[in-house]
């Protein structure tokens, strides 16, 4: 698990580290390194360098930076310092005079004032370093920053590396957008991610721009983290053990999806083909008759049964005579897509999550079947109680609860960890940053995605990948959900890749989960993409 610091979660890790035995100025060194290493695999071409330097903690970490990028004799390192060198205290004192001693061909301008700030951008750079202010600033920026950051706008397209957090970002905040803050292109930050890391959209207009982190030497013992927040990406490697050699069909799971209805054809197809194409061992479509030829169409490995249907070609309520028969064998049981709410379904779909004592995952018309009125039918009942994964969009959501889709937006970390602890299930609520809350009140965010998949058919394909990752994962359940959700913004990511935002459907990110699955979220450098999909590494990790 890779858990979400604030700030003052940072600080109280450095202080442990240090008490540790491991010394600031070794943390500061491991960072600085870090963000050099970066550049250097993924800015190569980049000869004039800017490094704009603050006078605190962040600016050593990037005078650490420039000393190391410095020895290549094709770079040339601007160094804009926001203060007097003779004005420099501690840590960064010390880094000045080292680099200064070491790489004296690194050019030096004093930033103060707006025609300083105008002068240094008389020049053309190939890349700019952002190592003004970092974690521990708090917002508005001040004096010569704002002037820096208003240049930047005016210079779109220069690439900027921000060390820590984009200058002006305050790592506490959980809103999408910092418009006061300096743009970024890439940022790099240190031993875990902050909340601005995974809720804010920190390289704006780059579809796949970087937010990485690195290890830098604190101990996973003095790491402190008060959130109760986590990165989905975290448990993604519960996928990536390879299966035994002696396996069969059995062993990973048989996933039952109820689903569709006259006209609907769609959905529970593509809830299936995402259960197949995830690794479940076994799916089987639970369908009305009217459309189970169509069904049968989207691959010829899917199993099928049929279901009677009421004049509205929605299932009725004769099929639950069967229910016992039907599940028997599955592992768990997926239903909602395409299900409709007409004639008998939504009944249906209750009589179904409150009869099975298998694992569950409701999504679509399901979910429309209990409005606030309804949701004691989803609390634990009996000593060994079902295992419910609820997966709204916030309209869906907004239903379950009686609120309005404003006022979900508005509160959706603390709405969705109530829910899930109220209901004893674990909630994924869709949308930017979806958010996997917990039955015990930790909520993963997920930072994989991108707006291609707001279309049609999206939910559908993820239902299928949550079921077959818990069909596979039973005595996970919750690190199975966050890595399917993981998976599907991730296959979404590489469709997207290939194609365009504006292409891709939702059954290309299926094409694309084979590429999913086979990535790796640290490089071989060392360094975790919490955004952004490594390109350096794409064809070595698909392999």
């Amino acid at each position: 698990m890779i858990p979400i610091l604030t700030a003052a979660d940072m600080a109280e890790t450095d202080r442990r580290t240090i008490a540790a035995g491991i010394s600031f100025a070794t943390l500061m060194e491991n960072a600085g390194t870090a963000v050099a290493t970066f550049i250097k695999r993924h800015y190569p071409a980049a000869i004039n360098i800017l490094l704009l330097c603050g006078r605190g903690n962040n600016g050593g970490d990037g005078l650490v930076a420039a000393r190391l990028l410095a020895p290549n004799s094709r770079r040339q390192i601007t160094l804009g310092l926001l203060s007097d060198p003779a004005d420099l205290t501690g840590p960064i004192a010390e880094q000045y005079k080292r680099l200064m001693a070491e790489r004296p061909i690194v050019h030096l301008r004093i930033l103060t004032d707006l025609p300083s700030v105008e002068a240094a951008f008389a020049v053309t750079y190939d890349l700019i370093i952002d190592a003004v202010v970092g974690t521990g600033f708090k917002p508005p920026l001040r004096g010569t920053a704002v002037f820096l950051r208003d240049e930047l706008a005016r210079h779109p397209t220069t690439p900027v590396v921000a060390v820590d957090l984009p200058s002006g970002w305050d790592a506490d905040s959980t809103d999408q957008h910092a418009p006061d803050a300096f743009r970024a292109s890439a940022v790099v930050t240190f031993t875990a991610p902050k909340l601005a890391h995974v809720f804010g959209h920190l390289t704006p207009g780059i579809t796949f721009g970087p937010i990485v982190y690195a290890d830098i030497g604190s101990p996973a013992s003095a790491i402190v983290s008060t959130t109760h927040l986590f990165w989905t990406g975290g448990a993604k490697p519960l996928t990536e053990h390879p299966r035994n050699i002696n396996s069969n069909k059995g062993r990973f799971g048989h996933v039952l999806i109820f689903g569709g209805s006259y006209g609907t054809a769609g959905a529970p197809s593509m809830s299936s083909l995402a259960a197949l194409r995830a690794g479940a061992g076994l799916v089987t479509a639970a369908v009305p008759e009217s459309i189970l030829n169509l069904v049968a169409t989207i691959a010829p490995e899917l199993m099928l049964a049929p279901l009677s249907q009421g004049p509205d070609g929605a299932p009725d309520l004769a099929n639950l005579n069967q229910l016992d028969a039907l599940t028997r064998k599955a592992t768990v049981i997926a239903i909602g897509p395409g299900l409709s709410t007409k004639g008998d379904a939504s009944e249906f779909a209750r009589q179904v999550v409150t009869r099975s004592t298998l694992p569950l995952v409701i999504d679509a018309d399901a979910l429309n079947a209990f409005d606030k009125a309804q949701l004691d039918l989803l609390n634990p009942t009996g000593e060994q109680p079902r295992t419910l994964t609820l997966t709204p969009h916030p309209g869906e959501f907004a239903r379950l609860t009686g609120l309005t889709i404003p006022q979900v937006e508005a509160d959706r970390l603390n709405l969705a960890r109530s829910f899930a602890e109220k209901h004893q299930l674990n909630l994924v609520l869709k949308g930017w940053r979806t958010l996997v809350a917990h039955a015990d009140g930790t909520v993963a965010v997920n930072t994989t995605g991108n707006p291609a998949l707001a279309k049609g058919g999206s939910g559908d394909i993820l239902t299928g990948i949550v079921s077959a990752i818990l069909a596979q994962f039973p005595n996970h359940v919750s690190e199975a959900v966050e890595a399917a959700v993981y998976l599907h913004g991730l296959a979404g990511d590489f469709a997207t890749h290939a194609m365009d935002e504006h292409t891709v459907l939702a059954t290309d990110t299926v094409a694309h989960l084979s590429d999913a699955f086979r990535y790796r979220t640290r490089d071989s450098d060392g360094l975790t993409w919490i955004a952004g999909l490594h390109p350096l590494e794409l064809n070595a990790r698909q392999v």
